[in-house]
């Protein structure tokens, strides 16, 4: 009685499809999958002309004005630099697109063919998505690539994909100079010369015979000497988009102007109404389909687009210097999206600021936090009307600072996001948070959870370019005929579905297929239930699935996911050996949390190595877990017996992670075989 009625929204609803029998639902707003929203427009290149023609002195790409970088000394004599920043300098959509053509042009006439692939490697900037839309100017196909990437993988990509050009930023270019003897095809490379680089491309000149260029004399060339553009077709390969590569060497998706187009047509369809009065704040990866999509999104609906970085996004981020303003707190945008791993840093700064400022101010933010959650979760007792805004005032618009206090909704992709993280940020921040789920493969087509969705754990209905299907697996015990919920592996079809892997036929033949009606579908490996409304909600993993000595089956990542909301804890990785009966885990604590434990604790250590070696800390990691894992209620076989504290962070560039932060398994098994197996002694 107490709780406010809810209506049953159906957003997802069954469907007939063709192919594997399972059971199969679409959006609820569209009956087949969406291609394009423009009439006329097949092609990223069109899109783009069109809105530049629309909204063309409207503001486009901001960059922040780089004021000076200094060197500065901690107590225990280690240096780190520091930036200090401006503020945000703005490109309409007319001189945007007056400038990717000239780079269209000055691309032709440095001598590269239509037929050779262009490879972007590069961190996300102004300069990477007009080099990308150049080169769709001109029907080149461009072969993305993480700036993270190790030499090895880095090879690999370029090799494969016989790479002509290469478009790069500075610290890029010395990475590329340093493997130029393993590169085939490489004839020239085009920099970033955004602040110095005289030093990287001595190296490079030194090192080897390419074509060395700045992509502002590159710029300079297609504006002397003009070419008429070249656009390609809906069918025409965009982009060559080479995985992180969680396991092995990175395999490259194939992308269709069509497949990705898909993807952009159906975000706008349910996305909160984007347009000319949004800003996005631009900094995940763009050689990761996630935000490479969410950016045409932004330009095909007149957004402006401001690029940060994670090391500057926040005025406490670690390479702003002091007195400093973060990227979000000079740009104030009203769109973001994240990985939750970002979001759970935030949610993670926020409680230890509460913590450590104590008393009356934790007081208020704690019944604040409970009066709004009673709220959210549909009782009449929770905070309403001017209570709601009573706190956000006295509370909550401090936090909302964080992010610059005006963002109006997130998107969260490339990992679950916790239903603890998820609720901090709609009360917090104010804003709702659309879960997605799709793949590379996908073009990250697959499925989102709309802004009015308010449920947690779940990935909401089909977008409307896609059909997903759940298929039985019976190995695993899951069935479409489960009770109360069809389960299965997820199986997603429609326009965005990619062509395959470039090069890699087998393994192309082995995860897609196309049914008797001529549509293409992917298998994606991850086991979903689909709840009574329509929406999709992910369970499992084949690939992460370990039979224990016993029988038990251990599903690494829903562990992982359960135990990493311990405040103690940056990151970890359940291993689970067949010939044993019980688990372990590699922790990655956060430093501040522990650090700050130990004094109260009284604890004396020479670093946080030390700290981290220490019994008493083991002790009070371990407990957290145990927390966390009744908080969830794991079996007991499926909580770590043993674990193992280590203390320097697993990054992208240490190559432990993928550059969605996703763990590399078999990296880090080898890495650390020997605390492994101590823990099983």
């Amino acid at each position: 009685m107490m709780q406010k009625s809810k209506s049953t929204k159906q957003r997802g609803l069954p469907v007939d499809v063709g192919g594997e029998t399972g059971y199969a639902i679409r959006n609820y707003r569209f009956t087949s999958p969406v291609e394009t929203t423009w009439e006329g427009i097949s092609t990223l290149a069109e899109l783009f002309e069109e809105s530049c023609k629309k909204y063309a002195s409207k503001r486009l790409l901001g960059t922040r004005k780089l004021i000076s970088r200094e060197m500065e000394e901690t107590a225990d004599g280690r240096s780190f630099e520091k930036l200090h920043l401006g503020s945000y300098e703005w490109l309409n959509y007319e001189e945007v697109f007056k400038t990717v053509s000239n780079f269209s042009s000055g691309l032709l006439g440095l001598g590269h063919k239509r037929q050779e692939c262009a490879a972007i490697f590069a961190g996300t900037c102004a300069e990477w998505l007009i080099a990308l839309q150049g080169c769709f100017r001109c029907n080149v196909t461009v072969v993305t690539i993480y700036a993270s990437l190790g030499e090895e993988a880095l090879t690999h990509s370029l090799n494969e994909a016989d790479v002509s050009t290469v478009i790069c930023g500075h610290a890029e270019l010395k990475k590329l100079a340093n493997i130029s003897g393993q590169l085939h095809t490489v004839k020239r490379v085009i920099y970033m010369d955004d602040e110095d680089v005289t030093t990287e491309v001595a190296l490079a000149e030194s090192k080897t015979n390419w074509r060395l260029i700045s992509i502002t004399d590159v710029q300079r060339l297609g504006m002397e000497s003009p070419i008429d553009a070249d656009l390609p077709v809906s069918a025409d390969i965009a982009v060559i988009m080479y995985t992180s590569g969680s396991t092995g060497l990175p395999k490259g998706v194939m992308m269709s102007h069509g497949n990705v187009l898909a993807t952009i047509s159906a975000a706008i369809a349910i996305l909160p109404a984007p347009g000319i009065k949004d800003t996005y704040m631009a900094y995940l990866p763009l050689a990761h389909i996630l935000e490479l999509a969410a950016e045409n999104v932004m330009v095909a609906v007149g957004c402006a687009i401001g690029y940060g970085n994670p090391s500057t996004l926040t005025d406490t981020s670690n390479k702003i210097k002091r007195g400093t303003k973060g990227d979000v707190s000079v740009l104030g945008p009203t769109l973001m999206t994240a990985v939750p791993a970002i979001l759970d840093r935030v949610r993670d700064g926020v409680r230890k600021k509460v913590d450590a400022k104590g008393g009356l101010t934790k007081k208020l933010f704690e019944i604040g936090y409970r009066r709004r959650l009673s709220a959210i979760n549909g009782s009449w007792f929770g905070a309403w009307g001017l209570e709601m805004v009573l706190w956000d005032f006295i509370v909550f618009r401090k936090v909302r600072a964080v992010l610059g206090g005006n963002v109006r909704f997130l998107i969260s992709g490339a990992a679950p996001l916790s239903g603890d993280t998820q609720r901090f940020i709609n009360i917090c921040l104010g804003a709702p948070i659309g879960q997605a789920y799709g793949l590379t493969e996908t073009c990250a087509g697959g499925s989102f959870s709309e802004y009015d969705d308010i449920s947690v754990g779940r990935v909401g209905a089909p977008l409307p370019c896609s059909f997903v299907k759940l298929i039985d697996w019976p190995e695993g015990g899951y069935l479409i005929s489960d009770s109360p919920m069809p389960r299965g592996e997820i199986v997603i079809g429609g326009p965005s579905v990619t062509a395959g892997y470039f090069k890699n036929e087998a393994k192309t033949n082995e995860v897609y297929k196309v049914d008797e009606r001529g549509m293409r579908w992917f298998y994606t490996g991850d086991i979903g239930q689909i709840h009574p409304d329509g929406c999709l909600e992910i369970i499992d993993r084949k690939k992460d699935i370990v039979k224990l000595q016993h029988g038990e089956y251990v599903s690494l990542g829903k562990v992982e996911a359960a135990l990493v909301v311990s405040p103690y804890v940056d990151n970890l990785m359940l291993h689970a050996d067949p010939f044993r009966n019980y688990c372990v885990a590699l922790v990655v604590p956060s430093p501040n949390s522990v650090e700050d434990w130990a004094q109260k604790q009284g604890i004396t250590y020479t670093d946080f190595s030390d700290l981290c070696q220490k019994e008493e800390t083991i002790k009070e990691v371990y407990g957290s877990l145990l927390k966390a894992a009744k908080a969830t209620c794991l079996q007991k076989f499926e909580i770590p017996s043993k674990i193992k504290l280590l203390p320097d962070p697993w990054t992208p560039e240490a190559g432990l992670v993928t550059a969605a932060l996703k763990l590399k398994r078999e990296v880090i098994r080898k890495t650390f075989s020997l605390e492994l197996s101590k823990l099983y002694t």
